[in-house]
């Protein structure tokens, strides 16, 4: 009995669901996950290539597999060992239906990940102690020389009051279509149970929108606006490597040196150096066509610029209300049998479109001012700009730097070369104020309502 106990303590995965999945079983898979679901909290099981079945389901295109393990609640964004997830496999497979589904049932999941992260984020806000002001400023440059000059940045005001949280921002949206200024504002409440109430506001045009009050339609349109571009745009997975990351005091003067320091905003700084970084990018482009790619050239080039790339994106339209990207011819199907992609550990088996990959790995220094003066800590701020939505790509970038052993105090400037058009983070400002008017975490009585505003922008 405790031979048979201690061989079950080394022995590999159960993956049972793994080779229903592989042999698309659609009525014993069923019936397993049924059996899981009764036992509840079982946890995702990966194989040797860090598989989960959703991945599998996707790559070998079984749909019917895809959508029975979506509804029993699988993960969409985990990574296999290769560093891909069932929804960019998704997309390299090419079918719409499933992609679809995939982006439908990732916005329930933040939905749920958002209600399980609100004991988190009032945590950090009791941490945080009394009521707060700060300036957030984001600095755009290009590569380009005197391109800079005509780029965008913005300064977003954040306020906190109890359980209510403001952002103030000039910029609407900073993506490789379209540069979009404006006045916007976004009020989160975390008081009441289950999701945040979330507010956005155009300041501008007088108007708003509830985010729970949004329709069905409005919200499967958003959808197919994110099928549509993930359909059109390259697979893309970056990782920040910061194992033999070194970080020094940067020094100024010539004869006599001394460490660097500058004041931001309100705050005393000293410079640190940190070398060695490592951005490792990988691109994959095997379900894009020859048009797709030179399109995406364009926009790159014309964002590098300054340009509005909405304007490009636009002249490549027929119309002003383009066809949806339709589903690509199926892969030819896979000839590796169950037992053998279960003996196949010494590389990637390709179960799905043939891939067509770049690499591209980028060594980098990053710049930072840390203060000594700035009354809150870094970590205590992550989670509520991450409630924020705001800039999240370069916000978990900020997490990784959290790891390193950075210096004492708050880093007041950040000057992180991983994005090419974002040259700098400053915090110049933090005030913690015993009173800030209700009336900013309310809509102001002239605003209308227009649901459908910022899903079309």
């Amino acid at each position: 009995m405790s031979q048979t106990n201690s061989s079950s303590q080394h022995r590999a995965p159960e993956l049972g669901l793994h080779e229903l999945v592989f042999e698309n079983n659609i009525s014993q898979l069923s019936k397993k996950l049924n059996v899981k679901k009764e036992n509840e909290n079982f946890e995702e099981v990966r194989d040797h290539h860090g598989n989960t079945p959703l991945h599998l389901a996707v790559m070998l295109g079984h749909k019917e597999c895809v959508q029975l393990l979506l509804k029993h609640g699988h993960e969409i964004n985990v990574k296999n060992h290769y560093g891909w997830t069932p929804l960019q496999e998704a997309v390299s497979y090419g079918d719409r239906q499933t992609i679809t589904s995939l982006y439908r049932f990732l916005r329930k999941q933040k939905k749920n990940s958002m209600k399980k992260q609100k004991p988190e984020i009032r945590e950090a806000l009791q941490a945080l102690g009394g009521d707060f002001y700060m300036e957030m400023r984001w600095d755009f440059q290009s590569w380009i020389p005197f391109v800079s000059r005509i780029l965008p940045s913005d300064t977003c005001h954040i306020y906190r009051s109890g359980h209510r949280i403001r952002m103030d921002s000039t910029l609407e949206d900073f993506s490789e279509r379209r540069w979009i200024r404006g006045d916007i504002s976004i009020i989160i409440d975390f008081a009441a149970d289950g999701e945040p109430d979330v507010l956005l506001l155009d300041n501008k045009n007088k108007i708003y929108q509830h985010m729970k009050q949004t329709t069905v339609q409005e919200r499967e349109a958003s959808i197919e606006e994110e099928v549509d571009i993930s359909m059109s745009t390259d697979i893309v997975d970056a990782a920040m490597k910061t194992k033999e990351s070194v970080i020094e005091s940067v020094n100024s003067g010539w004869i006599f040196t001394h460490h660097k320091a500058e004041k931001i905003g309100q705050f005393n700084a000293d410079f640190y150096r940190i070398s060695n970084l490592m951005l490792v990018t990988r691109k994959r482009r095997e379900h894009l066509s020859e048009e797709d790619i030179k399109k995406n050239k364009m926009l790159r080039d014309a964002i590098s610029k300054g340009e509005d790339a909405g304007k490009i994106l636009d002249e490549c339209e027929d119309s002003s209300d383009p066809e949806r990207r339709q589903s690509l011819p199926a892969p030819e199907p896979s000839k590796i049998t169950w037992k053998q992609y279960n003996n196949h550990r010494n590389s990637d088996p390709c179960l799905g479109r043939h891939r067509k990959e770049k690499l591209n790995t980028k060594r980098f220094e990053a710049s930072l001012g840390m203060s000594a003066e700035f009354p809150v800590r870094l970590e205590n701020l992550l989670p509520i700009f991450a409630a924020l939505g705001t800039k999240a790509k370069l916000f978990s970038k900020l997490k990784d730097f959290v790891t390193l052993r950075l210096p004492s105090g708050f880093p007041v400037r950040i000057d992180i070369p991983v994005f090419p058009t974002v040259k700098a983070v400053t915090f110049p400002q933090f005030e913690f104020r015993s009173s800030i008017p209700s009336s900013m975490f309310t809509v102001p009585s002239t605003y209308k309502e227009e649901p459908s505003w910022f899903e079309k922008s």
